[in-house]
């Protein structure tokens, strides 16, 4: 999945939820082989490491978590009630003797008040576990989401449980360049870049590669989404949970549908957000052009929204001219860097994040706006680099690359990628190459790649699992959630219709938030697959409220 610098977006379920609060594919791609011509078939996880997690499950168990005062730079402004603390997990589940590392952990315990009587007390239900996806995305904030209104039901009856999976943040963290080097700006952004272009940035790719493992060493091939499929089955065991209820959101819900498979008997209920394809032969190369052709249609959805409301942001009444609009400012920032920082990349970057969520459309519309008629300031504000992010960006994107790379194989001739990118951007030009230039490290990676399993569980193996997606998501096309559904016996799918933003758990939409409470409060879902209409659309407005 995409992309490194967007993980707090991407995946954070709190943080789009906080904020809100008073938050088509490409058929058949050539350049890496099926699954099913593979030399080796995709297999279940090995003897070896099924014994490790069982033993290394009972060790968590009985040593349990201590917890204690969070550490600011974990969890800034933690109120008293939020406790953090650490579980040991084998680096390598096939010597669970070995080499250990510790995950951060984050929990809230269940107030056991109802919050419309406060008066009144209900049971506890046990942990919810959460995790926002990336790979990369810590979910150490969760606890904090049981101050939402809409969330103090959930806050009640569970334990509010965040964790910061292996190689994020304090959690065994992975590097693999000096963080300083990491926000680079102003960058370029070609549409369709030169040959020159592309040497440059292959020499990059295969620098970065070379960097994750000169700074991780042999421990980077153990960063894998099994691991982290295991990894949560340890944490369910030192939460002294028989069985785990769980929220995934985008990547989140990849290792969720590898858990449902690996542990079925270990599964009490399973959100899956944003709902990513587990089908092996698309893990990871062919999701990622699938996903570049999702955000065109979502660029466009962005850019009618912008022309239907040129009474506020004066770019024009059509598409077309919203389009040749941004065009303008993209070459004028290849010129002259706004603010010394924000060139075509920075400005990419911004306008991609539009992509992910609707309620982005009004800040990046009227920056837009503001600088194409003189004003830079807003888009500064808005692109510039922070250099106080720089380290957790650059762990992010380590841990996101490590565990794409070790989890399938690549192409790693680099003419597959450039004829398959350079066919696609000819119809999807506005995400195609900064994804492609994201995941290119893995083309040249040193650790050994695995074989994604095949996720599919029987009826009856399985508690049923609810799948919510979002008809127009671009980071997880809805492809995903139809084959999450297809593969997890007994799973509902509530979609919600004609809408984009990515991960709609907790939103504003009543109907979705109706089968998410219904489920995680009493266990019910719908009869047959669920329909939601669309959530409104943002209101258009300029200013710092935008």
């Amino acid at each position: 999945m995409r992309a490194a610098a967007l993980y707090s977006a991407a995946g954070s379920l709190l943080l789009t939820t906080l904020a809100a609060a008073p938050a088509g594919g490409t058929p058949g791609t050539p350049g890496i082989p099926h699954a099913s011509h593979a030399p080796h078939a995709p297999a279940a996880p090995g003897a070896a490491e099924l014994h490790g997690t069982v033993v290394a499950a009972a060790r968590a168990r009985a040593a349990g978590i201590d917890f204690g005062p969070c550490p600011a730079a974990e969890v800034p402004g933690t109120p008293a009630g939020v406790r953090c603390g650490t579980v040991s997990v084998p680096l390598d589940y096939a010597h669970p003797d070995g080499k250990q590392i510790r995950l951060t952990v984050s929990r809230a315990r269940a107030t056991q008040k109802d919050p419309h009587n406060s008066k009144r007390k209900v049971p506890r239900q046990g942990a919810l576990v959460f995790n926002p996806g990336g790979p990369g995305a810590s979910g150490m904030y969760f606890p904090l989401i049981g101050t939402v209104p809409g969330w103090q039901r959930i806050a009640a009856v569970y334990d509010l449980v965040g964790y910061a999976p292996r190689g994020v943040g304090r959690s065994a963290p992975l590097s693999c360049e000096d963080p300083k080097r990491f926000l680079k700006a102003p960058t370029e952004a070609p549409v369709h870049p030169s040959e020159a272009y592309k040497r440059e940035r292959v020499a990059r790719a295969r620098a970065y590669a070379r960097g994750c493992a000169q700074r991780s060493g042999s421990r980077l091939r153990h960063y894998t989404s099994l691991n982290n499929a295991r990894d949560l089955d340890v944490l369910r065991a030192a939460l002294g949970e028989d069985r785990l209820t769980f929220m995934g959101a985008s990547y989140g819900t990849y290792f969720g549908a590898l858990y449902a498979a690996m542990f079925p008997s270990h599964v009490r209920r399973m959100v899956l957000d944003a709902a990513v394809d587990p089908d092996p032969e698309k893990i990871w190369y062919r999701s990622n052009l699938e996903q570049s052709a999702a955000f065109e249609d979502r660029w466009a959805d962005f850019r009618d929204w912008i022309a239907r409301h040129d009474d506020v942001y004066r770019l024009g009444t059509t598409s077309a001219r919203v389009q040749r609009g941004y065009d303008i400012a993209r070459e004028r920032l290849a010129g002259k860097a706004a603010g010394g920082k924000v060139g075509p990349g920075q400005l990419h970057d911004a306008f991609l994040t539009a992509g992910y969520y609707e309620d982005h459309w009004p800040s990046r519309a009227a920056a837009l706006s503001a600088y194409l008629h003189g004003d830079p300031e807003p888009l500064v504000r808005l692109a510039a680099p922070r250099p106080e992010t720089a380290a957790e960006a650059e762990n992010a994107s380590a841990v996101y690359t490590a565990v794409e790379c070790n989890d399938a194989p690549w192409p790693t001739d680099w003419a597959v990628w450039d004829r398959d990118n350079t066919r696609l951007a000819r119809v999807a030009p506005f995400e195609t190459w900064d994804n492609a230039w994201t995941n290119l490290p893995c083309a040249f990676w040193p650790a050994p790649r695995q074989r994604p399993l095949d996720v599919r569980t029987g009826p009856g193996e399985l508690p049923p699992v609810l799948i919510l997606a979002a008809e127009r998501d671009a980071a997880a096309p809805y492809q995903g959630a139809l084959s999450t559904h297809r593969r997890l016996a007994g799973s509902v799918l509530v979609t919600e219709r004609d809408a984009g933003t990515h991960g709609i758990a907790g939103g504003p939409n009543a109907c979705v938030n109706g089968h998410l409470y219904a489920y995680l409060l009493e266990g019910r879902v719908p009869a047959r697959h669920a329909s939601c209409a669309p959530r409104r659309p943002p209101t258009a407005r300029t200013g710092k409220g935008a």
